[in-house]
C-alpha cells in the first residue's frame, strides 16, 4: 500500500510550539517588545478626576 498522505506544515504540536516560541523570542528581543502603545498617565489623570468628582 502506498502512502499518499502529505505531512502538513506542522507535523505535530511540538513543531508548532517551537515556531511560536522562536517568534516570541524574536519579538521580545527587538524594539517590538519594548514599544508602548498607550501612555497610562493620561488614563491615571482621568481616573483621578473621576474619583475626585464622584
Amino acid at each position: 500500500r502506498r502512502r499518499t498522505r502529505v505531512v502538513g506544515t506542522f507535523p505535530d504540536g511540538k513543531s508548532a510550539l517551537m515556531l511560536v516560541c522562536a517568534r516570541l523570542r524574536h519579538v521580545a528581543g527587538t524594539q517590538w517588545g519594548n514599544k508602548k502603545y498607550m501612555n497610562m498617565k493620561h488614563l491615571e489623570a482621568v481616573m483621578d478626576d473621576a474619583f475626585i468628582a464622584g
